[in-house]
């Protein structure tokens, strides 16, 4: 037997592959379609019987039964309860999204609060996530802590592409979740540590970082006259157009950081810019950093150099909260 090439191999192989894909697609959607015109038909029975006070708790009960012995364990008291919230909270089908299976919207479905979930429903269809990914952007508190720089109409907006992201920090999140990491904050704890693990974590950390962004380069070797400096990473945004230089620290933010990523920033506006590109933007991550002092460290009018707070475990509600709360009682 003669032996196959390579290109008629893969072309192969990628038929196969698109249908597997388009396949499990089809029955997502089919499986998403089943479970809201289950939940559709249990409101509607439950409407019918409303002369009676317990008729849906009697309703759900019963009808599990009924398909637990014919159809298996899919279709549980728990299951069917949330086939109906599922139709009460999607009422309209022309608002489902074929992008999103039905494991993300159980997810979807703990969220009460309408904005929020749309916020979600968007970042997840725009960045194809996964249901783990969903899962931790949610449990990350992402859409609040992107709140906490920016108003709700805006994030929304930009979720939804009704508008451009027209400033760094309309993107850029603080605090950082580096939970993905698995590091432990140990006192004997190295920038260069922290570094290799994001490197060796790209396709996570890209995902924290948020929209636009690609990886350039670490340790970016930069020579003014007879001084050697390297640029920790490098990342290009394609929605701020413009690169993004990162510095990392393990200490609290000093004003020497600051000044010593402002000289990274000038590099790259000076040489590597191109005229067309929008000015470079530096971002500090750092453990912790004196918000008053970035500001008098700083000109009035930047917007190029951030501080972003890093932190390697989720973030927890009470001090979102009470970060929320500071916010509130400012304006």
């Amino acid at each position: 037997m003669s032996q196959l090439s390579n290109n008629f191999l893969l072309a192969v192989r990628q038929i196969i592959i698109s249908a597997q894909e388009k396949a499990l697609k089809a029955v997502n959607q089919e499986r998403v379609m089943m479970y809201w015109q289950i939940g559709r038909h249990i409101l509607e029975e439950e409407q019918g019987g409303k002369e009676r006070a317990d008729y849906g708790t009697f309703l759900i009960k019963n009808l599990a039964e009924v398909l637990e012995n014919d159809f298996g364990s899919g279709f549980s008291i728990r299951q069917l309860e949330l086939c109906r919230q599922f139709f009460i909270t999607f009422p309209n089908t022309n608002a489902l999204r074929s992008q999103l299976n039905w494991t993300q919207y159980k997810l979807l479905l703990r969220i009460a609060d309408e904005d929020k979930r749309i916020y979600y429903i968007e970042e997840a269809c725009n960045n194809n996530w996964s249901s783990r990914q969903l899962e931790r952007q949610i449990n990350s508190q992402l859409y609040e802590r992107l709140l906490l720089s920016n108003d709700k109409e805006k994030v929304l907006a930009v979720a939804k592409k009704e508008a451009q992201a027209e400033s760094p920090k309309e993107i850029i999140k603080d605090p950082m979740v580096l939970d993905f990491l698995g590091l432990k904050p140990l006192a004997a704890f190295y920038e260069k540590d922290l570094e290799n693990a994001l490197i060796s974590n790209m396709q996570s950390f890209l995902l924290e970082l948020g929209n636009g962004f690609s990886f350039v380069a670490r340790q970016k070797r930069i020579q003014i006259e007879e001084d050697e400096f390297f640029v920790d990473l490098v990342f290009y945004n394609r929605l701020l157009r413009c690169f993004v230089v990162i510095e990392i620290k393990t200490h609290k933010l000093t004003h020497q950081d600051l000044g010593q990523l402002q000289m990274y920033v000038n590099y790259y506006d000076r040489i590597e810019k191109l005229d067309t590109e929008n000015p470079t933007v530096g971002i500090l991550l750092c453990t912790d950093k004196n918000d008053t002092m970035v500001e008098f460290a700083l000109p009035e009018n930047n917007t190029q150099i951030l501080a972003s707070k890093y932190q390697l475990y989720l973030p927890k509600k009470e001090a979102l909260k009470k970060e929320f709360k500071k916010i509130i009682d400012h304006e």
